[in-house]
């Protein structure tokens, strides 16, 4: 055998030693990393609390990477706690009377689609009927949850925290307040409770306002009840205006002044020669 062929030899001799230790390093390589998948997947099974551990431990790095990229700190949590809900996905009705809250109250439909649902699961709940709950909500707040009378009234419903702070123990605390859906609820129970000492809705609307006196003054359950009126109605498919006619006395002094000017010119005729 020649040189060049002893050269050749060994060449392809060194070839096809590199080849199958490519090959053996490979597949073993292959071999270990599935061992180490199985064993990783067993022990996240077995251990669920590792897995929840490094659950987390990846969110928190996918929130700074998002943080570093955007400069806001990301917070995956604060869909789940909006008050919120697409009117449009609601039943006829309910979303008939969340877009003519939003547009009588300037409120955005979906916090008030949210409410709307709410006001009518839990009428349910109550025997009260939810257009009730949404007319008292429209007197008694215009639909702000951070709303505070003079007395110390909060949240959607007007609810007097400090005398029914005990209400609010299965919220997190009296600040549970000016949490939209935990006044609703809140609210509702006292209305309930209040229907029921009284024994009618108009007697149940003067204790929720405060009123113990033995007067006739109906003025405050006649407000919530034209509320509920027209809500009753807009829940029907009625187009009822959303801001109130012009008074009595505005279209009275308009049409005063009109004949007024009418009778001066008609003076006037009657005096040219």
């Amino acid at each position: 055998m020649s040189t060049l062929q002893k050269i050749n030899s060994s060449l392809v001799a060194i070839a096809q030693d590199v080849t199958e230790g490519f090959f053996f390093i490979t597949h073993s390589s292959m071999a270990f990393l599935g061992l180490s998948v199985f064993f990783l997947t067993m022990v996240l099974t077995l251990r669920p609390e590792l897995r929840e551990s490094g659950e987390i431990m990846l969110i928190n790095w996918l929130q700074e990477r998002r943080a570093d990229e955007t400069g806001l700190m990301a917070d995956v949590d604060a869909v789940d706690r909006a008050t919120a809900t697409n009117p449009y996905q609601l039943p006829k009705q309910q979303a008939n009377i969340a877009f003519w809250l939003s547009k009588k109250y300037h409120v955005a439909p979906e916090p008030l689609g949210a409410l709307v649902e709410e006001a009518y699961d839990l009428g349910a709940k109550n025997q009260i009927e939810p257009t009730l709950i949404l007319a008292v909500m429209a007197i008694e707040s215009g639909f702000n949850p951070f709303a505070q009378s003079g007395v110390g009234a909060q949240g959607l419903m007007q609810v007097m925290t400090r005398m029914h702070s005990e209400k609010y123990e299965g919220f997190g605390g009296d600040l549970a307040a000016f949490d939209p859906v935990s006044n609703l609820r809140v609210g509702v129970k006292i209305l309930k409770d209040f229907i029921l000492r009284s024994g009618s809705i108009e007697g149940g609307l003067k204790l929720y306002v405060g009123d113990t006196s033995n007067s006739m003054d109906k003025s405050y359950s006649s407000k919530v009840l034209a509320e509920q009126a027209r809500l009753n109605q807009v829940a029907q498919g009625v187009k009822i205006p959303t801001s109130p006619p012009p008074t009595l006395t505005a279209a009275s002094s308009v049409l005063v002044e009109n004949l007024w000017e009418k009778a001066q010119k008609l003076a006037s005729f009657k005096d040219e020669p």
